[in-house]
């Protein structure tokens, strides 16, 4: 299947098989895509915390609409963004990006200085939104890769962001919840949306040409 047919392939599963287990080079990948989404600056705002631990997901599930395929799945990728931009974030990326590179560049330096002079005397809150759009970005690329392994995943915005953030001690770590992402396998029986036709907008309502 093309990438065309795997997008129009998967869907939002409502219900995932709890006796199928998604294979963790497959999960590897899906989490490979979204450490290669693009991001602004190259600063990689965000964390994603992979949970297969059957207690933890039950407890998401309780603040999470009681959404089956949070436990019905085998993992539940949490993406996380950071609290805030500060100093030490940027300038390890930075710091990275020249190790990983091997040389310095004036340009890249001037740039960081122009960051460091910017994101932190942001609020805190405006840094956390920048911070939670990076993270959608590889949300999305997650989302695409989990169709090209065919492994369905179902997007959720549904649940409290501060009670998850306590169950996984995020805020500790400088982080707030975003979006999260059930991994499984559709289980067709209990499933109302499984055989549904995809619905989009066709493209004249969605795409204005400007030429």
């Amino acid at each position: 299947m093309n990438l065309i047919e795997l997008l129009t392939w998967r869907y939002a599963s409502k219900k995932m098989d709890p006796s199928r287990a998604v294979p963790q080079d497959k999960v590897d990948r899906i989490i490979e895509a979204a450490r290669l989404a693009p991001t602004s600056s190259g600063l990689q705002p965000f964390e994603i915390i992979s949970v297969t631990n059957p207690e933890v997901r039950a407890r998401i599930r309780e603040i999470a609409w009681n959404q089956a395929q949070i436990t019905d799945g085998s993992h539940l990728l949490v993406f996380a963004a950071w609290d805030n931009y500060t100093a030490d974030r940027i300038n390890h990326m930075f710091d990275l990006t020249n190790e990983v590179r091997g040389s310095r560049n004036e340009g890249w330096e001037n740039y960081r200085q122009q960051l460091l002079n910017t994101y932190p005397q942001r609020p805190e809150e405006v840094n956390f939104q920048h911070a939670a759009r990076q993270a959608y970005i590889a949300f999305s690329a997650a989302v695409i890769a989990a169709a090209e392994e065919k492994v369905d995943a179902t997007p959720m915005e549904g649940f409290d962001p501060a009670k998850l953030d306590e169950i996984l001690g995020l805020r500790a770590r400088g982080l707030r919840s975003a979006v999260i992402l059930p991994l499984g396998y559709r289980q067709a029986e209990g499933d109302w949306l499984v055989n549904l036709t995809k619905v989009r907008r066709p493209l004249d309502q969605f795409v204005t040409e400007v030429r």
